[in-house]
């Protein structure tokens, strides 16, 4: 058996994440289930999937048997002592070990409830709604608990019986060859998937499955002054869980659009003015847009490039703590590009006045012109 024969089993890569394992594992499942699938080697290829879901869901196992294939994942490694080993010594060795006996910590209780799975859910936000907060409703697909058999996977008016194979325990015994010798391990049980339970009568809505597709709906309060990258955790909104376990959790994560005014950094806003020389000189009052509504400032005369004020109190509302950051006004003065001869006028005065020579470039003629573009050549 090849390294890659329980990825094609399932129909997946071999760096597919868990999340793709475990929806391959369901359809898979469903697909060759001996009480849905009454075609010849059905149930075959139902414990061909079963088989390598165990493995591939378990991370130990998985890589063991990315490494050493079949025999590595179970523990195998035929009558040839370590040849299966590199010359590196052990490494590689402890997982597979540990494989045989859980991790050290016993293998799991396969009938216990488990909690189901936690989804995400992006949100986009828009400047304002960033901070001043927003209450928002989300639609998303995910794995509820049946409503026709409530979770039990089984026909409406019957119940499931006690598995033959694990006789309830929801785990069997496997004798496996190691390099120490035959050793017995549990497994969990191919025929009822760890629940203890068989479904001779299969629930026609989720297929014995316990579960089915549903589209929910859920409103999320989202606070004031959040930021891109945050994440809101609604408990129980994830997706249903198994042998009676509760929902998992739903994680809505925040981003943020840009605002066409405004930049931000936590709690402090930052805005651009431009402003004319005529009002960097003189002095101005001007209005100043911020989130709160316009603001008016005030300009002292000979303020310079760059400067920047500050309007207290004018930026987003800290998310930890209380009151409110401040906005930064950076000051930009605009050099004005197109003046008619008055202007021209004025401002030769004022060189004058402040006794500046100023000169005015001549105009290059054809001539000139040529001998440029010569020049370039």
């Amino acid at each position: 058996m090849n390294n890659t024969e329980f990825y094609d089993r399932l129909g997946v890569s071999k760096d597919a994440s868990q999340d793709e394992i475990k929806k391959a594992y369901r359809k898979m499942s469903k697909k060759y289930h001996p009480d849905i699938n009454k075609e010849p080697g059905a149930e075959q290829k139902y414990k061909d999937v079963q088989e390598a879901y165990e493995t591939l869901s378990d991370a130990q196992k998985r890589s063991a048997y990315d490494q050493y294939g079949a025999a590595g994942a179970q523990g195998g490694f035929g009558g040839g002592g370590f040849g299966g080993f590199d010359g590196g010594g052990f490494g590689g060795f402890e997982d597979i070990f540990s494989s045989f006996f859980g991790g050290g910590g016993g293998m799991r209780n396969p009938n216990a409830p488990r909690q189901g799975d936690d989804l995400q859910y992006r949100v986009n936000l828009t400047f304002e709604e960033a901070i001043f907060g927003v209450e928002k409703d989300v639609s998303y697909h995910r794995e509820a608990t049946c409503h026709t058999c409530a979770g039990s996977g089984a026909k409406p008016g019957t119940s499931p019986v006690t598995c033959g194979r694990c006789h309830g325990s929801g785990v069997i015994n496997v004798d496996t060859q190691t390099p120490l010798g035959m050793m017995r391990r549990q497994v969990t049980c191919d025929v009822c998937h760890g629940s203890g339970k068989e479904i001779k009568e299969p629930c026609q809505t989720c297929h014995g499955t316990g579960h089915e597709k549903e589209t929910h709906k859920v409103s999320v309060k989202i606070p004031a002054g959040v930021e891109t990258g945050q994440q809101i955790r609604l408990q129980g909104q994830g997706e249903a869980g198994f042998n009676g376990g509760p929902y998992g959790d739903l994680f809505v994560v925040l981003n943020v659009l840009p605002s066409q005014k405004f930049e931000r950094n936590g709690s402090t806003i930052y805005y651009n003015l431009n402003i004319s020389f005529v009002q960097a000189a003189l002095g101005d009052t001007v209005d100043i847009p911020t989130v709160h509504g316009d603001v008016e400032m005030a300009i002292p005369a000979g303020t310079q490039t760059g400067k920047v004020f500050r309007l207290k109190g004018k930026g987003a509302p800290k998310l930890r703590g209380a009151g409110q950051g401040d906005q930064h006004v950076t000051v930009n003065i605009v050099t004005p590009t197109k003046l008619n001869e008055k202007q021209k006028e004025a401002l030769r005065a004022f060189a004058e006045a402040s006794g500046q020579e100023i000169s005015t470039p001549k105009k290059k003629g054809f001539f000139d012109k040529m001998k440029d573009a010569l020049e370039d050549i």
